[in-house]
């Protein structure tokens, strides 16, 4: 954690409200997401209980197993999901534009630009926590290989259609949602304690309702618990040990966790019974024997569905009302200069994935061969470096984080000499100087970064003007000048403007080329003698849009 953060925490603690951690909002948000928020059952890891799903606030579509062990009603949610989800992203999948994308020309080797479709626009999923992405990783490993009746007549339990495609698409967005960055698959609670810190930890953060404690706190409900500027408001530990610990009459939480897991209490006192209960007239009902029997065992059925469907209501819709609040905070801030292109690799992304499912390739293996894994690791550490660089840039309360560090400086310039480079045609090189106060870590000839027009443009160290107490750096210019003897207007900074140079790249250079799978070395999977890896199922009309 760096300084600025922890004194961010320090003074959440001291004023019992949230801080801003940033100032302008690092993500996008769609106008339509789709909320999905999920609850499991206890005992078992993956086992739906139910969820509220949609892109309407005030209407949101209700989904319960009312018996979790049975597979049949299992793959009944997971049709009426697919139901659900699939709509919401074929709506997105039809809308293209015509974009250029550079290619290897197969024949001469070269890089060539190739005009290629790109989704408009893409699909965005918000879950309520961190715990939600994790669910949604494990419900799309668990239904991508799903066999459904015409691909198995004979699977004692076939997959209804389009589980399989549910599976293909949620495997694909759990997987983009670890790169740093990306928006088509984000956690609320990772999206709020981005932009707010907190007077607790970051454990603490995940509960959703705390947190929103934190960043808009609720009246107090005691007397006495105020605080000097929060308006007859309790502060945020307040507010948020009530989120976490307060409960009702019959013992159960008022703020029930963002799931998905369930409280004990609740599983004990409420859910168990009303299963029983059910389990006990779906039995009634398969043993009537006559239709006015029949008629009045599935009323009885009904009922204690109904229950189940109510107490599952009743613990997600908290959750589903506090996503949308905390989507109302993060929309009241600016969008950063750099989110609509992080935005844009998502929707090629999204459109790449389309293409794969369009075009009949199989499901995502279950396990990545050495280089798509190599691959993938390079990817998310190229696009944290870069989230990294550009939050700075497009944030001053983030850049003071990383000047504070030694890793960014900001001045004002006090003097421009003109000089030239040596050679045959010698090319301008002004030296800059720049009085400061930060104390960057400025090695002989380091190269510090700027950004011009949108484009770095690079300097090099070339020492101190005087006392290195006094904070006067000399910069040599060296790129974005222009190609004729003089600069161009405005490519070199002038006496008296104020500058903010970095010591990291604003862009990240692509790492070395990888081998193909069928050149990898044995050591890491590959020939001579691979194993031959386990093939996915085959893909059926059902897994098509």
């Amino acid at each position: 954690m760096s300084l600025i953060a922890t004194l961010a925490r320090l003074e959440a603690v001291s004023t019992g409200r949230a801080q801003p951690a940033a100032t302008v909002r690092h993500r996008h948000l769609s106008d339509g997401p789709l909320v999905f928020v999920p609850l499991t059952t206890a005992g078992e890891a993956g086992a739906p209980l139910g969820a509220l799903v949609g892109t309407d606030r005030d209407t949101p579509r209700l989904l319960v197993v009312p018996q979790p062990r049975d597979r049949d009603l299992r793959f009944a949610f997971l049709a009426e999901l697919a139901g659900v989800v699939l709509p919401y992203i074929d709506s997105y999948a039809r809308d293209v534009e015509a974009a250029e994308r550079t290619e290897t020309d197969p024949e001469t080797g070269k890089r060539v630009k190739v005009e290629v479709e790109l989704c408009a626009d893409a699909p965005q999923l918000i879950v309520p926590s961190r715990a939600g992405l994790d669910y949604v990783r494990l419900l799309g490993r668990s239904m991508r290989f799903r066999r459904t009746a015409e691909q198995d007549p004979e699977a004692p339990h076939p997959a209804p259609p389009h589980v399989p495609l549910l599976g293909r698409w949620l495997t694909h967005y759990g997987e983009r949602a670890r790169v740093p960055g990306s928006s088509l698959l984000v956690a609320l609670t990772d999206l709020l304690s981005r932009h707010w810190a907190t007077g607790q930890s970051g454990l603490e953060d995940q509960h959703l309702g705390a947190l929103l404690a934190w960043i808009d706190t609720p009246p107090a409900t005691v007397p006495g618990q105020r605080d000097p500027g929060g308006a007859g408001r309790g502060t945020g530990a307040e507010a948020a040990r009530r989120a976490e610990l307060a409960r009702d009459a019959e013992g159960q939480l008022l703020c029930p966790p963002a799931g998905p897991a369930t409280d004990p209490a609740f599983d004990n006192g409420l859910l168990a019974p009303a299963i029983e209960r059910y389990d006990r007239a779906r039995t009634a009902l398969a043993s009537a024997e006559d239709a006015l029997e029949a008629d009045d065992r599935l009323a009885a059925l009904t009922d204690a569905e109904q229950r189940i469907r109510d107490l599952v209501a009743s613990r997600t819709r908290p959750t589903w009302d506090a996503v949308w609040r905390g989507l109302d905070l993060l929309r009241g801030l600016p969008e950063g200069g750099h989110v609509e292109e992080r935005w844009t690799r998502d929707r090629w992304s999204f459109t790449g994935h389309r293409d794969r499912v369009l075009a009949g390739e199989p499901p995502q293996p279950r396990r990545d061969d050495a280089v798509t894994a190599a691959n993938k690791l390079a990817t998310r550490e190229r696009e944290q470096a870069r989230l990294e660089a550009q939050e700075a840039l497009d944030d001053p309360l983030v850049m003071a984080e990383r000047r504070l560090a030694g890793e960014a400086f900001a001045g004002e310039v006090v003097d421009v000499v003109m000089a030239y480079s040596e050679g045959k045609r010698p090319s301008p090189r002004p030296l800059v100087t720049v009085r400061t106060d930060d104390r960057p870590h400025l090695a002989e000839r380091a190269k510090v970064y700027r950004s011009l027009g949108g484009r770095p443009q690079a300097a090099e160290f070339a020492g101190h003007a005087g006392d290195p107490e006094e904070g006067l750096l000399v910069l040599r210019i060296v790129d974005k000048m222009g190609r004729g003897k003089e600069p161009e207007a405005g490519s070199v900074p002038e006496k008296g403007d104020a500058v903010c140079f970095t010591l990291f790249e604003h862009e990240q250079r692509g790492g070395a080329k990888l081998p193909d799978p069928e050149e990898t070395p044995w050591t890491h999977g590959g020939p001579p003698g691979e194993a031959v890896p386990e093939a996915p199922d085959a893909v059926t009309g059902e897994d098509l849009l």
